[in-house]
């Protein structure tokens, strides 16, 4: 009996379309995912994650004013030029890093902010009948392997959509969908899910992150289901649809989490990976310590 084979996660998708109204006035002019957290853009962070994790086609779901991450991703011979000439080959490197030779990026447009159920929907033809990785810049993931990796090396165990899930705080359910498992493996048959339910409501403690591996089912499961307030069109709603259907898990991942769609999150993330960056610790943390003996 010849085994069976599992497909391979080839492609990431990017739905980068938002506004980022939560950073204005900083994000009138500049996409929240160019907001660089230390010394990198949070786009960056995201795709340097789907990278580690074996992809190499990146598609980049953008809307209007979102030229400056084609701009990041594109080569820059002027400034390439300019540090060569000045042999500021460390310099050089980091530019050439950002997007490494075997990798291809692809941009594609959503016209209309209808929700990430749309923005996912805006990629079907560039993604085929084949699983596919979604990644959520707002949510700045950290882990060892990065939680993507975790979530591919899940999925080949045992292939379908999965979701990457964290234990969330009961009162705080309202923010995230929310799934039900069988059992308390790790790796974990969703029952069921549900989009922001009130805490008295969900089914669980258990919250979304925003890492998906999606199979090619979704897509159809998305079109089936009702808009929800403002029209939108809702992923959650489309993996619920799944649900019975085909197999969906979910991934309780080894990590840390920013929330970067908020301030807060922003700022703690700004300040963990400047703490875990060796140039910046001891500056850091000697500042710190100043302001917290001078209240």
């Amino acid at each position: 009996m010849s085994k069976t084979l599992i497909p391979k996660i080839n492609k990431a998708v990017f739905p980068v379309g938002g506004l980022g109204t939560r950073f204005l006035p900083a994000t009138k002019a500049i996409p929240k995912e160019m907001l660089p957290v230390v010394d990198k853009p949070l786009i960056q962070y995201a795709v340097e994650e789907a990278y580690a994790a074996g992809i190499r086609q990146m598609i980049f779901v953008t809307g209007r004013h979102k030229r400056s991450i084609e701009d990041h991703f594109d080569t820059a011979f002027e400034l390439e030029s300019q540090l060569e000439a000045a042999n500021k080959k460390a310099l050089l490197q980091v530019v050439r890093s950002i997007k490494p030779d075997d990798m291809d990026c692809i941009f594609i447009r959503q016209p209309s902010a209808l929700g990430l159920g749309h923005a996912v929907l805006c990629a079907e033809n560039l993604v085929g009948d084949e699983p596919f990785a979604v990644l959520l810049a707002d949510d700045l993931m950290v882990g060892e392997p990065p939680v993507l990796k975790q979530m591919i090396q899940s999925f080949s165990t045992a292939p379908g959509t999965v979701l990457a899930v964290q234990e969330v705080p009961r009162e705080h359910t309202s923010r995230y969908g929310i799934v039900s498992v069988q059992g308390e493996r790790a790796y974990a048959a969703v029952d069921a899910i549900v989009e922001k339910p009130a805490p008295e409501q969900a089914p669980s403690n258990l919250g979304v992150a925003g890492r998906y591996i999606l199979s090619p089912g979704i897509f159809q499961s998305i079109r089936e289901q009702p808009r929800g307030v403002g029209g939108e069109i809702q992923l959650t709603d489309g993996i619920a649809g799944l649900i019975g259907h085909e197999p969906v898990y979910s991934l309780r991942y080894k990590g840390a989490r920013y929330d970067c769609g908020s301030k807060e999150g922003f700022l703690q993330a700004t300040i963990d990976l400047a703490m875990a960056n060796p140039e910046l610790t001891q500056a850091l943390r000697d500042h710190m310590m100043e302001i917290l003996s001078n209240p």
